[in-house]
């Protein structure tokens, strides 16, 4: 193929770009108590200002290894985290960092693995990619593509039959879709009923590729969803309370025994794929018109519309600051993590003993 062909054909800065589209309009109408908008207008400043200081610590050369941010996306993870129960079991992606503080992790401990530190969640050995709080039913952030969407089957399978009314969420991004796991997961789950709820952060681009592009149907878990006799549901992933409406409905029906859920979740990434991607594939104007309708500016008007005051909003964000910074002093106060540690939380020694 030469230069020429290969610039036009991926050079998606020249596509058509894809505007937000809000799903419902009356979304300010909804029935959710000022208590509940509270906590999901700090939840996603607490995952926005993480986020951004997780970004300028990278550039300090601080943060370890790469990290996917999601900056932008902090309505889906807010509106489900009000939406479950501190028993209830999530998965993540590599892009886990919202997910992971959401179910209530410590934002100290987190910064702190990300900066590979000892006083980290996991010690500094699993860092931005492998984020997970057993302690808190966060089962794990996965960087392979697809897998943890069969392991959480293993969690609604276990509530199941320890007959407890515990859910499971996972979540995953647009390019899953693609994955033979995908379909597994959701064919596996919807025969044995099970009380887990599908959530696809449909950020458009797979890595650098719009999802688009190489998709049979323009709502890539949604449009599949009926294929295993689930209900076709898309939501404004930049909208909290369309997202948490969404999330206590479907997480009601799985709790209840009304088996699975697949939600997608229309979203955006302000920025790159992760920090090695300046992601200047993507044509300006799609990127300004998504930045609009920022999820965080949507939610403080809505909220100032509401009746909330100004200065009650100014609080939570300066409360939400300091908190950010004391997370980062715990998180620089820690030591690399010893050598003797190498050798801990291992599965197995290698050998075939193990089997027996």
């Amino acid at each position: 193929m030469s230069d020429e062909i290969a610039e036009e054909l991926y050079d998606y800065s020249k596509r058509e770009p894809r505007r937000p589209t809000p799903t419902d309009p009356d979304v300010d109408q909804y029935p959710i108590p000022m208590d509940v908008r509270r906590r999901l207008y700090r939840r996603q400043q607490e995952l926005r200002q993480f986020e951004q200081r997780a970004y300028d610590l990278f550039m300090q050369n601080l943060v370890k290894g790469t990290s996917h941010l999601s900056l932008g996306m902090e309505a889906v993870s807010a509106g489900f985290a009000e939406a479950i129960r501190p028993d209830d079991y999530t998965f993540a992606t590599y892009r886990g960092h919202a997910h992971t503080l959401s179910k209530g992790v410590s934002p100290g401990g987190v910064m702190a693995e990300l900066l590979g530190r000892e006083n980290g969640i996991l010690q500094g050995k699993g860092g931005s990619m492998h984020l997970t709080s057993v302690e808190h039913n966060m089962m794990g952030s996965y960087a392979i593509i697809g897998a943890h969407l069969c392991i959480a089957n293993g969690t609604a399978w276990s509530a199941q039959m320890r007959g407890t009314d515990q859910v499971t969420v996972v979540f995953f991004g647009d390019g899953t879709t693609n994955i033979g796991a995908f379909h597994e997961a959701l064919n596996f789950a919807v025969i044995w009923d099970l009380p887990i709820v599908f959530v696809c952060e449909n950020n458009l681009y797979m890595e650098y590729t719009p999802i688009d592009y190489i998709t049979a149907v323009e709502h890539p878990a949604a449009d599949r969803a009926p294929a295993y006799g689930l209900d076709r549901i898309v939501v404004d992933g930049n909208d909290a309370d369309a997202v948490y409406k969404v999330a206590a409905d479907v997480i009601t029906k799985a709790r209840e025994g009304g088996g699975p859920s697949m939600v997608e979740a229309v979203t955006y990434r302000h920025g790159g794929h992760s920090r090695a991607d300046p992601g200047k594939y993507r044509p300006p104007e799609e990127v300004e018109a998504w930045k609009d309708q920022d999820p965080i500016q949507v939610y403080h008007s809505r909220l100032l519309r509401l009746g909330l005051p100004e200065q009650d909003l100014i609080e939570i964000q300066q409360s939400v600051a300091t908190m950010v910074d004391e997370a980062t002093e715990f998180a620089k106060s820690g030591q690399p993590p010893s050598p003797e540690l190498a050798m801990t939380d291992l599965w197995a020694d290698g050998g075939s003993s193990w089997r027996n």
